[in-house]
């Protein structure tokens, strides 16, 4: 018998890690090759993890719960027929350690790119990133390093820390007040954390604390639409089968004009910005108390009933647990439907990394003043963030105005659906 690693695997692009959410096995257990082994949370999504050996499992070593980067240790496997056994895998491990360390100390180019676990136990305890030497891949700083940190007890800042707070005030006044722990009280529920809630709450931390975020708002007057819709959602869904939703209409829109401002089609990448040749919109499905986040590929490349088509079957696979990780992936821009809820302004957090998210809120029929005259018209705002490191209010400003622009002359004669 020899003893095989199974480490997390790349389970999309720009996924740089996972989160445990439950193990489909336990110790002892036989497994075949491709079988899957576990759940694993990444960008808002379930994916399976399968086993990349027929054999036993031996030992589990991530817990349930654990956030861990690609490429790093879940557990162990006996398999039949290898050469090496346990002592000259633990003889490569150290190896293979020692080589990683050398490399890393080499390789400095990931040493910035904090995962929202490494941030959120950084600031619990008080570390400072930049003082760690990152034994990841490209001097990554990880889990564990963190927790050495911790465990050497160099995590606690010094009450002196600050020169000026030492100044100004005595040392009494520059301690820290902790912050209390919460606690329930009787009555109380108190709900674990975990699975998706737990993924969109990593995310949206890594979202506010990463990005700058800007926001702008334009109004939209859409009496054409509404009416140009209205007018043929019937025979469209007796015809295709599913619903054509003001939502499609909006979808088309951004594409369109994402085609004529490609800056906000683009991402951070610390030292430059990638501007991206594809368009794919990611949109947000809501099931119970879960977010997914599935993506409209090429979405400049289909008509208004194609969009609408994926919009539909995206919304089907999210509420029947069927999305895929490729259903995931991929997303260059986002727009959110938060009108569905009946919201008429908000300020969305964009998904990181991308550069922006369009957040369409509710149609009113509302009083407007057009030719000195009050007329009933069909009004909805059009809410913008952006991350300012990448975009200014001028070329913000001119996408949202031209989308806008389209959106006013959709009607029965210059748009068609098909």
């Amino acid at each position: 018998m020899a003893v095989e690693k199974i480490n997390m695997p790349q389970l999309g692009e720009s996924v740089t890690e996972g989160t445990i959410s439950s193990w489909l096995v336990s110790a002892g257990d036989k497994v075949n090759k491709y079988d899957p082994i576990a759940e694993v949370l990444t960008d808002k999504v379930n994916a399976e993890v399968p086993s990349s050996f027929t054999g036993v499992i031996k030992e589990l070593v991530a817990q349930e719960g654990d956030t861990i980067a690609v490429g790093e240790l879940m557990c162990y496997v006996d398999i039949e027929g290898g050469a090496s056994e346990t002592q000259a895998d633990e003889k490569t491990d150290e190896k293979s350690d020692t080589e990683q360390e050398e490399s890393a100390s080499e390789d400095q180019s990931m040493k910035k790119r904090y995962s929202p676990a490494v941030l959120s136990m950084a600031i619990e305890n008080g570390i400072e990133l930049e003082s760690i030497n990152g034994t990841g891949r490209g001097g990554r700083i990880t889990r564990k390093d963190i927790e050495k940190v911790i465990e050497t007890g160099q995590s606690k800042k010094p009450a002196t820390s600050n020169p000026v707070q030492s100044e100004k005030g005595t040392a009494n006044e520059a301690k820290e007040t902790p912050i209390a722990k919460q606690t329930a009280q009787d009555g109380d529920i108190e709900i674990p954390v975990t699975g998706v809630r737990k993924a969109i709450a990593q995310n949206m931390v890594r979202s506010t604390q990463e990005i700058p975020h800007a926001w702008m708002t334009v109004e939209a007057d859409v009496t054409g639409l509404v009416n140009y819709r209205n007018q043929i959602k019937n025979e469209f869904k007796q015809k295709e089968g599913f619903s054509l939703t003001f939502f499609a209409f909006f979808v088309k829109a951004v594409a369109q004009a994402l085609k004529e401002f490609p800056q906000l089609n683009s991402r951070w990448a610390d030292d430059k910005i990638i501007q991206r040749k594809d368009i794919n919109l990611s949109i947000a499905v809501a099931k119970d108390q879960e977010l997914f986040v599935p993506v409209i590929k090429h979405a400049d490349e289909k008509s208004i009933k194609g969009i609408a088509k994926d919009i539909n079957d995206l919304a089907m696979k999210a509420r029947s647990n069927a999305l895929t990780a490729d259903d995931m992936q991929g997303g260059t821009f986002t727009v959110n439907n938060t009108g569905s809820f009946g919201s008429i302004h908000s300020m969305g957090v964009i998904n990181h990394p991308q550069a922006a998210i369009l957040q369409v809120e509710s149609i009113v029929k509302r009083p407007v003043i057009i030719n000195d005259m009050f007329a009933a018209r069909d009004m909805v705002n059009l809410c913008l963030s952006l991350d300012h490191r990448i975009l200014d209010g001028v070329v913000s400003g001119q996408f949202l105005a031209r989308v806008k622009e389209i959106l006013e002359n959709i009607n029965k004669d210059t748009t068609n659906v098909y």
